[in-house]
């Protein structure tokens, strides 16, 4: 079942290992098991990559933006937060979900869950 694209799987929701399955039970819970292959799921962790990935793209992205209207238009800064919170807020949710599967797609590609060492050096 190697057929696809596991980072295009893990960016579109969908399980790395079979590319069918959804990858997450609830918002940003990942499922335990793949529904249509039955791949263990539940050894995959993120950790704070896909956070830190949504900050520095939201946040440049917004910023941008914000300077951008305020100095080609200059409305009131009232103005520009109405405008740009939300947003940054519809932003940043829009790419917590993406990021997090394409992170849990690039350990599943590089097999990262193998390179694990029990404190044994």
């Amino acid at each position: 079942m190697r057929g696809h694209n596991p980072l295009l799987a893990g960016l579109a929701g969908r399980c790395p290992n079979c590319g069918e399955g959804p990858l997450f039970s609830g918002f940003l819970t990942v499922a335990a098991r793949c529904e249509a292959c039955g791949y263990d799921l539940a050894k995959a962790d993120s950790g704070d990559g896909p956070a830190v990935f949504v900050i520095l793209i939201a946040g440049f992205l917004a910023c941008f933006g914000a300077l951008f209207t305020q100095f080609s238009f200059d409305p009131p800064v009232w103005l520009t937060m109405i405008i740009w919170l939300p947003l940054t807020l519809f932003l940043c949710l829009g790419l917590l979900r993406p990021m997090k599967g394409l992170m849990l797609a690039a350990q599943f590609a590089n097999r990262a869950s193998e390179a694990r060492h029990d404190g044994q050096d």
